[in-house]
């Protein structure tokens, strides 16, 4: 580690290198009176910004590029913008997001060979490519820095000959695609399309271990340089999601020495990109769980676990080809998409399931003569809510990134091998425990009525402290491990898997059910009041695939064995079981081996997906008072880790909130 370097980038000294160029700030309305095409447009702003970009070289860095241009102006105005909307759906910017480029072949190839098979924009792009690079390699040569001169003498126009120009080969494309205009932009599986430069230079003798893990954590430096400026719903939403791990065509496991060294890395830089997928299965041994584990010892909120025993399965489910499935890496989040060639859109909308409870409550329940009944309802209304999303959804259209283009198998202009779209399943805990409240107090026991519960609900149990108290304390709740709830579970998400089971959307894919959230934790929950389970309106839902906030804790092998109670192959959208754990209880080696025997069961019970939080609430709370002073206090939010004190007070208050286990 190279602590001036670590400090510099902490310490955001780095900024004062950035300029402001108000001059480019409008000129989407140049574009519009020259009436040029969206490709012409990406491909002018993105000569203009490479030209922009000043050459900075950061003290102790080997890895270089740092944006120096802070604003990136839209292609298209306003007014151009309410037109596009007119006659298309878009997803959220409208640029191209949540995509896994093929690295592997550009660093191995190099881009003056890509360049031949571009077209004219992909070909300017490149070209720009090339322009920054030489300015970077002429002011390497000025200041003496002959390593990184020498490297940038050859790529990116050739294929990278060793570890560290596949390194900074990958930190030119990277930089480059954001600079574009994407964002969200994956890392992919690092350790499989790098470890074979780093294996080579070991067996060359130019690396020990040690010296390549030196390289490797001034490589990860590198994604926190420029993070601030990419954007996401919260600060630290960034999609900087690398995977590491997994299984090949022989179902051999392929989690190799660079995977080890980049846990190794992440532990000791204590920053938040690039985030770490691990992907496991079965037969993953429980040294690589320990390794991961150390990580959430450490507060990073990751590694989050994919099941391949689960994943894979449900991807062939739905059509994907054996090589792409066995090939799969983790969006910006958790959603799973196949590198190279997959132009999935993984979050396109979300469901809200204790919505569609309580409108069940409020049209059905006085009529439903059995709780049999009621799920009908339950049903139908899921079925209706997935219409009315899909049917929006209509016309879907991104702008054309001609870089993106060149490092994607086949193009990404109008979709790719893959257009399926993913739809999040919210509040899934919320939903399950006011149905088990429903089933027990109404048609079970007969104690409460059904007139009863809905006005207690419409009045935010203001009326009935009785009632709150029976059903936030005494009320079955998921996570307990009971028969009741995960049966409701499973019924539930096979409902949403029905209903969005044939349907084919706009781009000719399918439609992907998943158990994630997203911010809808938050959205969905203050749309709607009081719900049956005795949350309260105002009170948030539990992130993700998780216990709601107001379920007792039980300890997590309760909770694992609930979650992966239902057959998670059809709802494989994604979307983890996420638990906090408290920070007081890792003291020693055995609490690291606890909590990876923890994570190895799950995986083995049939989970697909799981992320670890290690938290401390007094210290939480002390941030909120004085953040000055945690500046590298780290939580996971929904499928990111972020700098606690840079959250909004809403996002810090639920990590507070959440409940916290120990084994």
């Amino acid at each position: 580690m190279k602590p001036l370097l670590l400090d510099y980038i902490i310490s955001q000294k780095h900024h004062k290198f950035r300029k402001e160029f108000p001059e480019i700030d409008h000129i989407s309305e140049e574009y519009r009176r020259l009436g040029l095409s969206p490709k012409e447009r990406m491909t002018r702003r993105f000569e203009l910004l490479t030209n922009l970009e000043t050459p900075v070289f950061l003290p102790e860095e080997r890895i270089c590029y740092i944006r120096t241009v802070k604003n990136i102006p839209d292609c298209f105005t306003e007014e151009e913008w309410i037109q596009i909307r007119r006659e298309h759906f878009i997803h959220e910017k409208g640029y191209l997001s949540n995509l896994s480029p093929n690295y592997e072949k550009a660093i191995r190839r190099g881009l003056l060979s890509l360049r031949e098979e571009a077209d004219e924009y992909g070909k300017r792009m490149i070209d720009a490519v090339f322009g920054l690079s030489d300015r970077y390699c002429q002011e390497a040569v000025r200041l003496g820095k002959k390593e990184i001169a020498m490297a940038l003498s050859h790529i990116p126009r050739q294929g990278a000959r060793n570890f560290f120009e596949a390194l900074q080969f990958f930190r030119i494309l990277h930089f480059s695609l954001w600079l574009e205009g994407n964002y969200h932009v994956t890392v992919g599986r690092f350790d499989q399309y790098m470890y074979p430069y780093l294996k080579a230079d070991l067996e060359k003798g130019i690396y020990t271990e040690e010296t390549a893990l030196e390289l490797l954590e001034d490589f990860f430096l590198s994604f926190n340089k420029d993070s601030d400026l990419y954007v996401g719903v919260q600060q630290g939403d960034n999609g900087q999601s690398m995977v590491l791990g997994g299984t090949d065509d022989e179902v051999e496991q392929r989690f190799n020495l660079l995977s080890a060294l980049c846990l190794r890395a992440s532990r000791e830089l204590m920053l938040i990109d690039p985030k770490i997928n691990l992907r496991v299965s079965k037969d993953t041994p429980l040294e690589v769980f320990e390794l991961g584990s150390e990580l959430t010892k450490a507060g990073l909120g990751f590694p989050q676990y994919s099941n391949d025993d689960v994943v894979i399965d449900g991807l062939l489910k739905l059509g994907y080809e054996p090589e792409d499935a066995r090939n799969y890496v983790v969006a910006a989040c958790w959603e799973f998409i196949i590198p190279y060639n997959g132009a999935d859109v993984a979050n396109v909308g979300a469901l809200s399931f204790p919505k569609v409870i309580d409108s069940c409550l409020h049209e059905d329940l006085c009529g439903s003569q059995t709780f049999e009944d009621f799920m009908e309802a339950v049903r139908k209304k899921i079925v209706f809510e997935c219409d009315r999303i899909c049917d929006n959804i209509k016309d879907i259209w991104f702008v054309p990134s001609p870089f993106m283009n060149v490092m994607m198998d086949g193009g990404i202009y109008d979709g790719g091998k893959y257009n399926n779209f993913g739809l999040h399943g919210t509040g899934i805990a919320t939903a399950v425990d006011s149905l088990a409240a429903i089933q027990k107090y109404i048609y079970e026991e007969k104690s409460v009525s059904a007139e009863e519960m809905i006005l207690a609900v419409d009045t935010n149990f203001e009326d009935n402290p009785t009632l709150l108290a029976r059903l936030r304390n005494e009320a079955p709740k998921l996570g307990h491990n009971e028969e009741s709830t995960n049966v409701l579970l499973e019924r539930l998400l096979g409902m949403f898997a029905d209903a969005l089971e044939g349907r084919i959307n706009c781009r000719g894919g399918k439609y992907r059910a998943g158990t994630g959230t997203a911010m809808y934790y938050l959205w969905h929950a203050n749309e709607m009041g009081a719900s049956p389970d005795g949350r309260r309106k105002g009170e948030p839902f539990g992130t993700n695939f998780s216990p709601s906030l107001l379920a007792k804790n039980k300890g997590p092998f309760s909770v694992i064995k609930s979650f992966s109670y239902p057959d998670l192959t059809r709802t494989i959208n994604g979307g983890p079981l996420t638990l906090e754990f408290a920070a007081s209880m890792f003291h020693g080696e055995e609490d690291v081996k606890k909590i990876a025997s923890l994570v190895k069961a799950y995986i083995s019970m049939g989970g697909h997906q799981l992320q670890l939080n290690a938290v401390n609430t007094d210290k939480m709370k002390d941030a909120q008072l004085h953040p000055e002073n945690y500046r590298q206090l780290v939580v996971r939010i929904w499928g990111w880790s972020a700098y606690f004190v840079e959250l909004d007070r809403d996002f810090q208050n639920h990590v507070i909130m959440r409940q916290q286990y120990e084994v």
